[in-house]
């Protein structure tokens, strides 16, 4: 008996035992559970009380250019006789690099797409060859400023042709319209995260009348329209307002009072960027710190003229322009910055009247053609050539000013 006892204790022992070591295991792994719950929220907590990171900032750049004509001349020289059609890219090929490298590139169509059937003109009511448009495009052009003196050229009809065949070369527009529906609908190009409004407004018509039931179709300079559509853009929070301003004085190298007021009202209103044409030649260009209303400060730019990209004018200083690149940043805070303002000095090289089809036309880019002079590389321009392109750099230089970095 006495041993059956012992055996039933030591079992008891046994038993006593593990139950012990079953409960101190349970304890520890709670322990354990429960720590790291308390270490995850800790971290949670502290995750939450760092303030969100700031976006990096987002750098693009602008092309700009002037004002892109269409003279019987430079209709002769697009035209093919073998193709019995027009191509215009063989006076773009020296300085297309620059608009199709450029995040966004921008100029003024000084010239209707009425169609063939209306006759291809030239001064003083110009409609040009379709295929400039998509020539235009294939060369990187985004965005075509429409409103300009010549908008009427060719009547409502051929405002509305030139949108139609800008629509089908997928080149957006700004400054004439269809309709009241679009000239309030304003043109927002996101670029790269920035979201640019684009307005222009134009002095007049050269006294075409503009249809007093089709009034939306150009956008002439009134203060209080320029208002609207600034504040249409401002609605939609688009980060950069840029404005094509159709005015001043043709062939005079200085922007004029009423540029001059019209800018500093442009500014005060919230634009940003302002690109100036008409005068058919280069005028100053400026970035300046605008001082709001409400006592906030922002970067602004003008260039009172960019002068004329492609015509057939022959009077001084019309054969010389700019492509502006215009830097531009969104920085982590949202505020916008206008960074450098460089350009490339062009020449629009005219061979004369003898020059075979396609070859009477070229622009040139000046800094580099002077440089292949000097450095006697093959196809080099020829030495008066030469002699021309070095005076009108310094031209442009005086009249544009310095590149702002």
């Amino acid at each position: 008996m006495k041993g059956k006892r012992n055996k039933k204790r030591k079992l008891n022992y046994k038993k006593i035992f593990l139950c012990g070591f079953f409960l101190a295991l349970a304890i520890f792994f709670i322990f354990k559970l429960t720590t790291t719950l308390l270490e995850s929220n800790d971290k949670e907590n502290e995750v939450g009380s760092q303030a969100p990171a700031k976006p990096d900032p987002i750098t693009i750049h602008m092309a700009a250019t002037g004002d892109i004509m269409c003279h019987l001349t430079n209709v002769k020289n697009a035209y093919s006789s073998t193709t019995k059609d027009y191509d215009f890219t063989n006076v773009f090929k020296n300085i297309s690099k620059y608009t199709q490298n450029a995040d966004i590139t921008v100029g003024n169509l000084e010239t209707t797409f009425a169609g063939s059937l209306r006759g291809y003109t030239g001064y003083p009511t110009f409609n040009t060859p379709e295929v400039l448009g998509k020539n235009l495009r294939d060369i990187g052009f985004d965005v075509i400023c429409t409103a300009n003196n010549h908008s009427m050229d060719k009547g409502y009809s051929g405002l509305e042709s030139t949108l139609n065949f800008l629509d089908e070369y997928h080149l957006e527009h700004y400054g004439t319209a269809r309709s009241a529906e679009e000239q309030d609908t304003i043109l927002i190009k996101d670029v790269n995260g920035i979201k640019i409004a684009f307005l222009a407004y134009t002095y007049g018509t050269n006294g075409i009348t503009v249809p007093k039931d089709k009034s939306y179709c150009v956008n002439l300079i009134d203060k209080d329209l320029i208002k609207e559509h600034i504040a249409l853009a401002k609605e939609q929070y688009v980060d950069v307002i840029c404005v094509s301003m159709h005015w001043g004085t043709e062939y005079k190298l200085t922007p004029t009072s009423t540029q001059k007021d019209l800018a500093d009202f442009l500014f005060k209103n919230g634009v940003d960027i302002i690109l100036g044409s008409h005068p058919h030649v280069l005028e100053p260009m400026e970035k300046r710190t605008i001082t709001l209303e409400d006592g906030t400060t922002k970067d602004g730019f003008v260039i009172y003229s960019l002068g004329n990209f492609v015509s057939g004018q022959i009077y001084a200083n019309t054969k010389s322009t700019v492509i502006l690149d215009i830097e531009i940043t969104k920085n982590s805070d949202g505020t916008i910055s206008i960074g450098s303002i460089n350009y490339t000095p062009v020449y629009l090289y005219d061979a004369g009247s003898g020059s075979k089809a396609r070859s009477r036309y070229t622009l040139i880019d000046l800094e580099q053609a002077i440089s292949d002079y000097e450095n006697n590389e093959k196809n080099a321009v020829s030495k008066s050539l030469y002699n021309t392109l070095k005076a009108e750099l310094t031209s442009i230089k005086k009249h544009v000013g310095n590149e702002i970095n």
